[in-house]
């Protein structure tokens, strides 16, 4: 009981820590995969719930940060590609998934959430098709694992291609499934990698809901579709910026705060991969995962590094 207490108090003080701006994000995701992997996590529960609103909130605190007109262009240039990707990555998930004799609901969550937007996906899925707890709780594991993985290695791997801020928040949004992991690496990368970055994962997780919608129907579910409700508020910041330039300094504040957020969701995020989470991930699922992931991050990357996307 005593360890415990002394584990909650040592938690707080990094949390509080992370809301320092001398401390970046991979600093505070390091500190949160070194203590979840070390010590485990004192709420892993709570700090699940609390992660996902904190990340809500702050991507609906960067929208104050963007202009309407760049954001609109940004997501018509990606609806191409991103409906390609989208459908090639879901394919390819049901191939591996069957390769790999994954559980199909398994597998459907695994796919869906490296094609759109990671967990969110997966929550947003998991209802339709009626997956178990076990069942959502494997592919939350298994994208969780490989976010992480993502946010420690894309940096580096793109200063080492000469990625151009632009190309690395493209690169980001493709290849890296939850926003929080998106939006945590390319702010370590640059503010034009940040803004770029964010703007297109969101445009594809709008996808969410359609895609949702045709798996409904398809599997003649009776399941709700859930409606991505921070992405609507990520627009309306974005309007209310737009058209009020004359409170800038109001929205950089806003804006600030929003990505030293941020830096703290990304130690609650490292926190939660605990030891528990990668026993519970298992080898099948892991596989079908890590392989759909790099297969999808070198085709993305090739397809921006030759220009094909830009």
């Amino acid at each position: 009981m005593e360890r415990e207490k002394k584990l909650r108090i040592i938690f707080w003080l990094l949390i509080l820590g992370s809301c320092i701006p001398v401390i970046t994000a991979p600093i505070a995701l390091a500190g949160g995969v070194t203590f979840g992997i070390v010590a485990g996590n004192p709420w892993e529960k709570t700090v699940s719930t609390w992660t996902r609103r904190l990340l809500q909130l702050s991507v609906v605190g960067l929208g104050f940060g963007m202009n309407l007109s760049e954001v609109l262009k940004t997501g018509k240039d990606a609806l191409l590609y991103t409906v390609i990707s989208i459908s090639v990555t879901m394919i390819l998930g049901y191939l591996l998934g069957r390769m790999f004799k994954t559980p199909a609901k398994t597998s459907t969550l695994i796919s869906f959430g490296t094609a759109i937007c990671g967990g969110s996906a997966i929550a947003a899925m998991a209802p339709v098709i009626k997956a178990e707890h076990e069942e959502t709780g494997i592919a939350l594991a298994t994208i969780f694992t490989l976010n992480s993985i993502a946010l420690i290695l894309f940096p580096p791997i793109g200063h080492l291609l000469g990625m151009e801020q632009r190309q690395f928040g493209l690169w980001s949004a493709l290849a890296i499934h939850d926003t929080s992991s998106v939006v945590g690496a390319a702010a370590t990368y640059g503010a034009v990698a940040l803004a770029v970055g964010t703007t297109v994962k969101l445009t594809r997780a709008l996808w969410v809901m359609p895609c949702s919608l045709i798996a409904s129907w398809v599997t003649k579910s009776d399941g709700k579709v859930k409606i991505p409700l921070f992405i609507i508020g990520f627009l309306v910041a974005a309007v209310i910026s737009t058209l009020l330039p004359q409170l800038k300094v109001v929205w950089h504040i806003i804006t600030t705060i929003a990505k030293q957020s941020l830096v703290v969701t990304l130690f609650l995020i490292g926190s939660g991969l605990t030891r528990e989470v990668l026993r519970k991930t298992g080898a099948k699922p892991l596989a079908q995962g890590v392989l759909l992931w790099i297969v999808v991050s070198i085709a993305s990357c090739a397809s921006i590094m030759y220009g094909w996307i830009n």
